[in-house]
């Protein structure tokens, strides 16, 4: 165990790409809508810009806060500052002054502004990854998962170069269920269920949670359920982790070693 958080510690202080002297900018208050917007959607529908200034080729992880959907702001977490990786951080509209899918509909608008202006920061379109802790990795799971979300801005998920929620609802999230008068406790899977989409040619997926006994009502083994699932109609490249003694609220913090390690396999030339 020490040895293990000795690594983790190593991951998570050295830079990404080698990017220790890179100066990094980071801007804020973006918005990521267009249109006709409802002053909620001018309030909430938008992203702050961690980048290193004059990169080229970057990786980009797009990351989504935390709350249950019906709380939170963005953030740039600390473990992916300054690491020589464009890191996008959307809000999005909350219940219950937004019901689903309205902050669906977001995330997607999110990833959409993120392609749009990858060339700007010095990113690349085949090095995007989404994440997200809680409700924000149940965002980055339901947009990488099924293509309707994307599919109005003209993407298609299978570009993303992979998704690593940490501790993202698999089932029907219990905001969604909560507005539909479902209690928490009474499992749902329907379209608004990230298992309800396993598929094959999806992009790669790291799951990971907190410690099951600590976890929230089951959200260990949703995410054992939705890798089974994904195993079982011969998705290549899914991997679960279990962080044993970290709750819900802890386990982003050792999570991060993960995402980054993830990333690096799968950007490798």
């Amino acid at each position: 165990m020490v040895i293990r958080w000795v690594l983790f510690a190593f991951i998570v202080s050295r830079p990404f790409c080698g990017a220790a002297a890179t100066v990094h900018q980071t801007e804020t208050n973006l918005l990521y809508r267009t249109g006709d917007l409802t002053e909620g959607m001018r309030e909430r529908c938008r992203l702050d810009v961690h980048y290193p200034v004059g990169g080229s080729n970057l990786v980009t992880v797009i990351w989504w806060h935390g709350g249950g959907l019906t709380g939170g702001n963005r953030e740039i977490p600390r473990a992916l500052q300054n690491r020589g990786l464009i890191v996008v951080a959307p809000s999005y509209r909350l219940s219950p002054q937004a019901k689903a899918p309205a902050y669906l509909e977001d995330a997607a608008a999110a990833v959409a502004w993120t392609y749009a202006h990858l060339a700007q920061y010095g990113g690349s379109d085949r090095l995007v990854f989404l994440s997200g802790h809680s409700a924000g990795g149940y965002l980055a799971t339901m947009v990488g998962m099924d293509r309707r979300w994307l599919a109005p801005h003209g993407l298609d998920p299978n570009r993303l170069a992979g998704l690593v929620p940490f501790s993202p609802q698999a089932i029907t999230h219990f905001t969604i269920r909560a507005e539909r008068g479902v209690a928490d406790t009474t499992p749902v899977i329907d379209e608004f269920a990230p298992v309800h989409f396993v598929r094959k040619d999806a992009p790669p997926l790291l799951l990971i949670t907190g410690d099951r006994e600590l976890e929230l009502l089951g959200r260990y083994e949703e995410n054992a359920y939705f890798w089974r699932m994904m195993q079982l109609v011969g998705h290549p490249d899914t991997h679960l982790h279990e962080l044993g003694g970290f709750t819900h609220g802890q386990m982003a913090e050792p999570a991060f070693p993960l995402l980054l390690r993830f990333i690096q396999a799968h950007t490798k030339k």
